[in-house]
């Protein structure tokens, strides 16, 4: 019984040893059995981000048993990462290699125009980017500002432009004649370029601490030295410092001299349609037929001469004028147009333009008291371009000769002689753009003149500024061959307020100079002292002066 139940005692214990290692068993297979699962979600996964692209790298993973499997997957993530490494140090490389470009001394590229031509006979009309820079380089250290520099006289000094902000106080006075004015158009693309990069400059060593703005700006000076370029002084008033400024001095250097357009120019074909409206005023007609006659017909003969009158009075006289230079000169370029209504100068070059049955042609819009030369009539052909160029000379306008060589005790010389240019003589008629070459085709397609405009002044601004807010260029220069002849001028009280005070200003702008005018109003006052000088370098005067002078020091 005890042998029988120690066989059982035996065979219970390896039953229980049997049944130990099946659960191990069991346990070990489902651990391999999740951890197998697990490695396989991932890996689906990760095969499932891929593009399509990589099928035969999938099948080829799949034939593979579980561990292969999964190595080659992270050695193609390893690779991935070290790729990205690789990119990220090579951009990290870019952007120390941008910060050190940014730390070498400014040279702004747009003020270096690199023009690559078609074909070229020579390097030097266009010089590359090391070229440039080493003639910036030049002109910013040649810059009298930076070092001064011997002149030879005052006249040699070049004067700055003092601004603000807002507003710029030129030296030099412009078109309107204002000795304080808003900068516009370049002149304040120029200033506010400078003035951002000042205040860059200023703020960029400012790291944490407060900046430089706007409101701390005071004043500035600017100038344009013709030899090496554009000098800017800006100050800057310190934070928190009375008296005390932040001073930037810049300039903007002219580069090399580079060819724009290279070509021949013939004007011996091209014809001018001299436009002249008139009203009245025969005499002065007489005088400019005469003029018409020996400097257009005579020397040059491309000329082509339309004459737009208004009213009854006066029409048979301008037939005979026009009929005798014709059969003198056997010139057959005339064309009279007459109009039977009030004088209106748009009015009356609209309808000259118009009556033109030749197609395009080169106008001359003309007045009555213009005197011009042969040169001009050249230069009215080199400066107008159809489609591209209007050329608007600024006419030298002659003082009242009778003023002007009276307070100089001269005679009055003969009207040939009282052309020349001098500040006694006469001004720049900068404010005028009645006198204009420009091709019939560009007139009509800006439609010319407004007609609604009667009378004095006013038709030539609103043209002038058509063109100027067009794409054609305008070409505004002074001109020595063109002279407006003076003559008494009436202001028409019918005219507006605005055309009156024009027509005022004109008046008055056009008697005399400033000194000649001064020496007219004080007038008395010199006469009077002459008369005094004259008394006391008399004989009598003399001795009554010394004794009177001599009596108190005997005393």
């Amino acid at each position: 019984m005890s042998s029988f139940y120690s066989k059982v005692t035996e065979s219970s214990g390896s039953m229980r040893l049997v049944t130990r290692a099946l659960l191990l068993l069991v346990a070990v297979s489902l651990i391999f059995i999740l951890l197998l699962g697990r490695c396989g979600l991932r890996l689906d996964e990760d095969l499932g981000s891929t593009s399509s692209g990589n099928s035969d790298f999938q099948y080829r993973l799949s034939q593979q048993s579980p561990e292969s499997y999964y190595l080659d997957l992270l050695h193609r993530r390893e690779e991935e990462h070290r790729l990205e490494i690789k990119n990220l140090k090579d951009e990290i490389t870019s952007l120390k290699k941008k910060v050190t470009d940014l730390q070498k001394p400014f040279v702004d590229p747009v003020s270096i125009p690199i023009v690559e031509p078609p074909s070229r006979s020579s390097d030097s009309d266009y010089p590359g980017v090391t070229e440039c820079s080493d003639y910036l380089k030049k002109q910013v250290q040649s810059a009298e500002i930076r070092h001064g520099v011997q002149l030879n006289n005052e006249y040699e000094v070049v004067p700055f432009t003092h601004f603000t902000f807002g507003r710029v106080y030129p030296v030099t006075l412009g078109l309107g004649k204002r000795v304080v004015e808003k900068p516009i158009g370049y002149k304040r693309k120029d200033l506010l370029e400078v003035f951002v990069r000042a205040l860059d400059l200023i703020n960029r060593d400012k790291k944490g601490k407060q900046r430089y703005t706007v409101d701390d700006f005071a004043e500035g000076l600017f100038r344009n030295e013709p030899t090496t370029g554009t000098q800017y002084e800006l100050y800057f008033k310190e934070k928190n410092i009375s008296r005390s400024y932040h001073r930037v001095i810049l300039a903007r250097p002219f580069g090399p001299v580079q060819t724009l357009v290279n070509e021949k120019v013939r004007t011996t074909k091209e014809l001018i349609n001299v436009i002249l409206p008139l009203s009245g005023r025969i005499d002065a007609f007489r005088t400019f037929m005469d003029r018409f006659a020996k400097v257009a017909i005579k020397h040059d003969r491309k000329v082509f001469l339309t004459v737009v009158y208004f009213g009854e009075e006066g029409l048979h006289d301008v037939r005979v004028i026009l009929t005798k230079v014709s059969r003198e000169t056997k010139f057959r370029n005339v064309k009279l147009l007459t109009l039977n209504e009030t004088f209106s100068r748009g009015k009356g070059l609209q309808v000259g333009v118009q009556h033109w049955p030749k197609g395009d042609v080169l106008l001359f819009l003309c007045d009555v008291d213009i005197v011009f030369t042969n040169r001009f009539l050249e230069r009215c052909r080199l400066n107008a371009s159809p489609g591209k160029r209007v050329y608007y000379p600024i006419v030298f306008s002659l003082y009242n000769p009778s003023l002007v060589y009276s307070l100089q005790g001269k005679e009055t010389p003969a009207e040939a002689d009282q052309l020349t240019i001098s500040r006694d003589s006469g001004f720049w008629r900068d404010f005028g753009y009645g006198m204009t070459c420009q091709y019939r085709s560009d007139f009509l397609s800006l439609k010319g003149f407004d007609e609604d405009i009667v009378g004095w002044g006013g038709e030539d601004v609103m043209l002038y500024r058509k063109y100027v807010r067009s794409n054609i260029v305008v070409v505004r220069a002074t001109d020595p061959g063109i002279f407006h002849s003076w003559h008494e001028k009436l202001c028409d009280p019918d005219l507006s307020v605005d055309q009156y005070r024009a027509c005022l200003r004109s008046r008055a702008l056009g008697e005399a100079s400033h000194a000649q005018l001064g020496l007219l109003a004080f007038g008395d006052e010199l006469r009077k002292h002459q008369k005094n000088l004259a008394a006391m370098n008399s004989p009598m005067t003399n001795v009554n002066v010394v004794n009177v002078i001599e009596r108190p020091q005997h005393a």
